[in-house]
């Protein structure tokens, strides 16, 4: 039986589900649902999450939409104290070029709020790539379909549900 941590003891975990989290639900998934006091004001929010949760920030994966040439709209997952290399997720989705979407269309096409994009439950399912790093974890976290809400599983059971590939798509690992 898995144990709560501190963290979780403190902050009770939202009866509230999410796209995201019925994706793995209804995938039969095991998973975790961490919740923390999200900071829309944070530079950077992936790491301000892994401070928040007390987890190594390599191990909190966020989630980018981008725009890959020949290819169309392409969710890419990647650590969060990576840069997303754009020439490489462009190659391994097998398009040209590769640019961040606007943030306007990332919201429209996932159905969640930017600082709340999870990869699982998007209102359009989108091909998915997810940083190879991944593949070396026993657990990953990323977004759970709201701001302040992580969802912790397998990364094989994730890469299953999103029928996505792993790859090498960052730069500057931190």
């Amino acid at each position: 039986m898995a144990t709560r941590s501190h963290y979780e003891e403190r902050h009770p975990m939202s009866t509230k589900a999410t796209p995201a989290v019925n994706a793995l639900k209804s995938a039969g998934v095991v998973h975790r649902l961490l919740e923390y006091d999200y900071d829309p004001d944070a530079d950077a929010i992936g790491m301000a999450a892994a401070a928040a949760l007390g987890v190594d920030p390599a191990m909190l994966f966020k989630t980018l939409v981008s725009d890959v040439e020949g290819m169309g709209l392409v969710c890419a997952v990647i650590p969060s104290p990576a840069r997303l290399d754009l020439k490489a997720l462009a190659s391994a989705a097998g398009g040209k070029r590769a640019s961040l979407a606007d943030p306007k269309a990332a919201e429209r096409v996932s159905g969640y709020v930017i600082g709340g994009i999870s990869p699982l439950g998007m209102r359009k399912r989108l091909p998915t790539l997810i940083d190879a790093s991944a593949g070396g974890l026993t657990e990953m976290i990323m977004n759970g379909g709201r701001r302040g809400l992580q969802i912790a599983a397998a990364p094989a059971d994730i890469v299953r549900v999103l029928g996505a590939k792993l790859a090498p798509i960052t730069v500057n690992k931190l």
